[in-house]
């Protein structure tokens, strides 16, 4: 598995942590390619990701990877949560929302981000 690509536990339950900090917009599309490989492992409808965009950059291969994925691993997505997204333009948002119909709530941090995740 991807180093950026981890499993972490917060109150008990398992979140699967996405680093995409400091990544160049190439690293942020390979690792974007790597998510479903391991999103697809667990049962559907069970994964709780955390995606922390802090410092990273984009570009439109970036979204297309994100995107690309987003779709794929939508059946096994319980809860996502994104952080460090105010350098991830709007309109790529946007695009990625409604390509994959899928809500990517932001939190100013990891922990809030995290909380959010695990609460029922």
């Amino acid at each position: 598995m991807h180093e950026r690509i981890r499993l972490i536990d917060h109150h008990g339950k398992q979140v699967l942590l996405v680093d995409l900090s400091n990544c160049s917009a190439a690293e942020v599309e390979e690792i974007a390619r790597a998510v479903p490989e391991f999103v697809t492992t667990r049962p559907r409808g069970s994964v709780l990701i955390l995606s922390d965009f802090t410092g990273a950059s984009f570009d439109e291969e970036t979204v297309r990877a994100m995107k690309e994925s987003a779709v794929f691993d939508k059946p096994y997505i319980k809860k996502s949560a994104w952080v460090g997204a105010e350098s991830f333009p709007e309109a790529f948002r946007d695009n990625l929302k409604s390509f994959s119909r899928r809500e990517f709530p932001t939190f100013k941090n990891r922990q809030e981000a995290l909380n959010s995740l695990v609460e029922d």
